[in-house]
């Protein structure tokens, strides 16, 4: 079933800035032919994340750029995109507990969530990303929003230095296996929400700094949206 004809809303990972996002925009504007908007959030704010009124602040400007885009969509709704902790935050923005005295409810206004190497399951997770993996076990609200998970599959004598020094320490934070297969960051299993409509992407790494073909890479952009 391919994606939904509708705009889309993007969240980025943690420390990667805004222009880092763009060819991704530019390469979702032509291939949906819809608008698509950039959550923007700095390397500062970023920073705050580990506390939950710094993602409430963030998730509060998703659900303003949600609504606006949901008000001129054909269908009502919206996409959502997520990478890295963007995608699990994402999870979150669907649920209509309370969190931070908030109800967001994103699922009222989105039918698609794409996530992209986002470390859903993890040995040493941080207290939220715990937080959400336990309060909304995989794809949690499937009856009416479609879930999607993208993992790269980096052989890493063809990554970047970064990736090969950090790759084996990160891969046994989330799974006990240095050896395990990924993206430079977070292994395929981990990335790959239960649930989920599963696409693994050979090559693909985890940012640019891990590897020169990344999931916001123009042409990595066309391979998971078309598998989707």
């Amino acid at each position: 079933m391919p994606l939904p004809s509708q705009p889309i809303v993007i969240l980025g990972g943690f420390l990667i800035d805004p222009p880092a996002y763009e060819p991704m925009v530019q390469r979702l504007e032509q291939l949906s032919g819809q608008p698509v908007r950039l959550v923007s959030v700095g390397k500062a704010e970023w920073t705050l994340t580990v506390l939950a009124f710094a993602w409430a602040r963030i998730l509060d400007r998703v659900a303003k750029t949600v609504a606006d885009l949901a008000g001129s969509s054909a269908s009502g709704r919206v996409t959502l995109i997520g990478h890295s902790s963007g995608g699990i935050m994402l999870r979150l923005f669907l649920d209509d507990a309370p969190f931070q005295g908030r109800r967001y409810d994103g699922k009222a206004l989105v039918d698609t969530l794409v996530m992209l190497g986002s470390p859903h399951t993890a040995l040493k997770a941080t207290v939220l990303r715990a937080m959400v993996q336990r309060r909304l076990p995989g794809a949690a609200f499937a009856d009416r929003v479609r879930y999607c998970s993208v993992a790269g599959d980096l052989q890493l004598d063809e990554a970047s230095p970064l990736a090969r020094r950090l790759a084996p320490a990160a891969y046994r934070n989330n799974t006990g296996n240095a050896e395990d297969r990924g993206d430079g960051l977070v292994p395929v299993s981990s990335a790959l929400l239960e649930g989920s409509t599963p696409v693994v992407l050979p090559g693909v790494a985890h940012g640019g700094a891990f590897g020169t073909s990344w999931y916001g890479t123009s042409e990595v952009v066309e391979r998971w949206w078309a598998a989707l």
